[in-house]
């Protein structure tokens, strides 16, 4: 894939996060890897309003390679992940009501549902609280995601990766519904959570779900 290719596909991922009401006002951002850097969502423009120009190229370490536009305010976040995580080619962070509403209370998304495991482990964690844009937010957000592929941010709203922007996009998607019917389930009642030992079983059988292990 070419960059301009992935600067438009930067774009299209920043508005259907927004269209599927991931991202309200004019909240969130959204990366893509490339070589020896990003390619990010710039700052506080209306993402129906952007196109593949107003996206902005960075190396990790935050110089500008690329673009007239001032990048996202949480570049470093994005940046921080890239390093700590080789196989991750997109990120997704996002305010989506419901992942903020639990991120508010600084409680992770426990295996009340087994497809909890879709984040690669036993819950969502939270991560720990940290002023936006900073190196230690970063630094929070990649100890939380240590194991996992998506977390919440604390007192803030959720982080999401992928192999690609599909991937990374639809991973939000699904830690907004977890929160949304984790939230219904704590206003009925006691929630039961899954053990540890039931949820290795199902991180088990995500490996072969679907397409995945097929021959040819």
């Amino acid at each position: 894939m070419t960059e301009a290719e992935l600067r438009r596909q930067v774009v299209e991922t920043a508005q259907a996060m927004q269209a599927r009401g991931l991202s309200p006002q004019r909240s969130g951002n959204v990366s893509a890897r490339v070589a020896d850097g990003m390619v990010i969502t710039p700052s506080g423009l209306p993402f129906e309003t952007l196109d593949a120009g107003d996206v902005v190229r960075l190396a990790l370490d935050g110089s500008v390679v690329d673009g007239a536009r001032k990048p996202s305010s949480e570049w470093r976040l994005h940046a921080a992940v890239y390093r700590a995580r080789p196989e991750v080619a997109a990120v997704v962070h996002c305010h989506s009501p419901n992942a903020t509403a639990v991120a508010c209370t600084r409680r992770p998304i426990p295996a009340f549902h087994y497809m909890v495991a879709v984040a690669g482990g036993v819950d969502i964690p939270c991560a720990a609280y940290a002023t936006f844009g900073t190196e230690a937010l970063a630094a929070a957000a990649c100890a939380a995601l240590a194991d996992r592929s998506a977390c919440l941010l604390a007192n803030h709203g959720q982080l999401a990766t992928g192999a690609d922007l599909a991937a990374a996009l639809e991973l939000a998607a699904e830690v907004e519904t977890l929160a949304t019917q984790y939230r219904a389930a704590l206003a009925i009642g006691d929630v039961h959570v899954l053990s540890d030992a039931e949820m290795q079983r199902v991180l088990d059988a995500f490996r072969s779900y679907g397409q995945r292990g097929q021959d040819g």
